[in-house]
């Protein structure tokens, strides 16, 4: 059954492109009106009226192919295997959940084998103020 759905899919998606390549291929309307005044519009590869019928033709009958390969695919689509879950929560895994354990105090718990740190005496490391420094010089003022 899969197989026949991606097939179907392949398909589906080349009538897309064909249908898109067509439609850019015609005439717009506006082309009849500049043919009547000797535009050089008309002179294709299928006449002045040819083109017309054959894109207009193949269009209907990519068009049908299109929306018979859509009906296909959504009956396949439905015809799917039933093990899948229909929501995402059906899918997934049991969570156990356990009881937090009450009997475990922070004695149990493991001491660090870092040695001890002792406070520095960083103020005695810095060179005394000197007195003058610290005075506010007022005389030049």
């Amino acid at each position: 059954m899969d197989t026949i759905h991606k097939i179907v899919l392949i398909a589906h998606t080349l009538i897309a492109v064909l249908i898109i390549v067509l439609v850019l291929l015609q005439r717009g309307k506006g082309a009849d009106a500049g043919a009547g005044f000797g535009a050089g519009a008309s002179g294709t590869v299928f006449g002045a009226r040819g083109s017309g019928n054959f894109f207009s033709r193949a269009t209907a009958v990519m068009a049908t192919a299109f929306f018979a390969s859509s009906l296909t695919l959504a009956y396949l689509s439905t015809q799917q295997s039933t093990a899948v879950p229909s929501s995402l929560l059906e899918g997934a895994p049991a969570v156990e959940t356990s009881e937090p354990d009450d009997s475990a105090d922070d004695a149990a718990l493991p001491v660090s084998d870092m040695p001890s740190v002792e406070p520095i005496d960083v103020a005695g490391d810095l060179p005394a103020l000197d007195d003058e420094n610290t005075q506010v010089e007022t005389e030049g003022q």
